[in-house]
């Protein structure tokens, strides 16, 4: 069977811990590949719901090996507090988690770091979580990171940790006008972690190439969206790693002749968290009525998300970006009760009206969306499990996202549960 990335094209929080969950099944290998505990993937498994943050979607299923790549952001606490929530739920972890020890690692002062500098920007600020993410890459791009494997020798970890805030100390003095970090509480709170941590650590670039080569099939897990990819999301309103396909290559050591497929999870309308342009967003009734049908809130913050139309040019330039096979829609049941719909096809920027969607920000923040109306189907379409059991008017708005995004749907997701799904074509099954 072929190896498939499965990412969001959208501005995350699209249902891929669902779609994720829901192949586990069919692959050997689930693997995340980039971000922090800032994303978080909501599952329900026999009604019970799981919010992971670290850990891979597959962990709930007992026979699956999960990997955490190079490419992630590790926060030692918070894989400690995930680990010890699973277990405490009868989720098995300690036999099937391996973590690269090339991660690199999330520490007190790049918390710091994150809400302070968020603070100091004013009106420029990101919306970032402050969980100390886009610092920790930061470390990682100056070649001053800490990485996992560096806990494995606590002579050179407090070494690199005094070098590294004697610098961030000044910076939080002197810029922030804040309190420093004592370096040997910050080794002494690690190290207290070491033992519960580096028993996972592992090559995984090398797990996962005898994998490969052993005929096992792998499925790559992208947290946050491709809207918010470093290099092709709206920057700078974006996360700090590639959560484009990409980043499954660099995030894990494999390499692009592994991957077979991309599937792209996209919502039947569009969300956005945090600050930066959005061109569908709905301020008003029916952006309430997404939000609270559609449980809209984020599952690592709480945070309400925006709401909006869904935005074709921004998919159709995701399917682009990412090379994608085809697409898992999802929460087409939210828009049950609506009586009408809107696409956007495009956008009119500066008197010019275009198909496809900007890079450069200040054009987004501007466009203006030029809708199509659809007839709503005000039926329920949640847990249906056959296409053809579908109202009329939802087969009709689904087959125009294809059309206008160029890409087929094979997957919809039409409740929270493993079994409210709809697979038209099986990612995983020879073409």
């Amino acid at each position: 069977m072929p190896n498939l990335i499965v990412l969001g094209t959208q501005w995350g929080d699209e249902g891929k811990g669902k779609i994720v969950d829901l192949l586990t099944d069919r692959a050997d290998v689930i693997v995340r590949y980039q971000g922090g505990h800032n994303a978080g993937h909501t599952i329900v498994s026999d009604g019970e719901k799981f919010i992971l943050h670290l850990i891979p979607s597959g962990i709930l299923h007992a026979d699956k090996l999960c990997v955490i790549g190079n490419g992630v952001a590790l926060d030692p606490h918070a894989l400690v507090e995930e680990r010890e929530m699973l277990t405490k739920r009868g989720v098995s972890v300690d036999r099937n988690l391996r973590i690269s020890d090339a991660c690199h690692l999330i520490l007190p002062y790049h918390r710091a770091i994150d809400k302070e500098s968020e603070k100091f920007r004013g009106t420029r600020r990101i919306g970032t979580t402050g969980r100390g993410i886009g610092p920790a890459y930061v470390d990682k791009m100056a070649r001053i990171g800490i990485r996992l494997g560096d806990l494995a020798n606590p002579s050179l970890f407090r070494e690199k940790l005094e070098q590294n805030l004697a610098e961030t100390n000044y910076l939080l003095e002197k810029l922030y006008t804040t309190h420093g970090l004592d370096a040997e509480t910050i080794y002494s709170q690690t190290m207290s972690l070491a033992d519960r941590i580096l028993p996972f650590m592992d090559d995984t670039a090398l797990t996962l190439h005898k994998a490969i080569k052993n005929g096992k099939t792998l499925l790559f897990e992208g947290a946050q969206g491709t809207l918010l990819d470093v290099d092709h999301g709206t920057y700078p309103f974006v996360t700090s790693s590639n959560s484009s396909a990409g980043g499954a290559l660099t995030g894990t050591g494999v390499g692009p002749t592994a991957i077979d497929r991309v599937l792209g999870v996209t919502k039947a309308y569009t969300t956005r968290v945090g600050s930066g342009p959005f061109p569908t967003e709905l301020i008003n009734e029916s952006g309430e009525y997404l939000r609270e049908k559609g449980q809209e809130f984020g599952a690592t913050t709480g945070r309400a998300r925006r709401c909006g139309w869904f935005d074709a040019p921004a998919v159709r330039y995701a399917c682009r970006i990412n090379g994608i096979s085809e697409i898992a829609l999802t929460k087409i049941d939210v828009l049950d009760a609506l009586p009408s719909l809107k696409i956007a096809t495009g956008y009119e920027i500066n008197g010019k009206k275009t198909e496809e969607f900007p890079r450069r920000v200040e054009l987004l923040e501007t466009a203006r969306p030029v809708y199509e109306s659809h007839p709503g189907w005000t039926q329920p379409t949640s847990g249906v499990r056959d296409f053809n059991a579908l109202p009329d008017n939802a087969k009709r708005y689904i087959a125009r996202i294809e059309e206008l995004i160029e890409v087929p749907v094979t997957v919809l997701s039409t409740g929270v549960g493993r079994e409210d799904t709809i697979i038209r074509q099986d990612p995983f099954a020879a073409r």
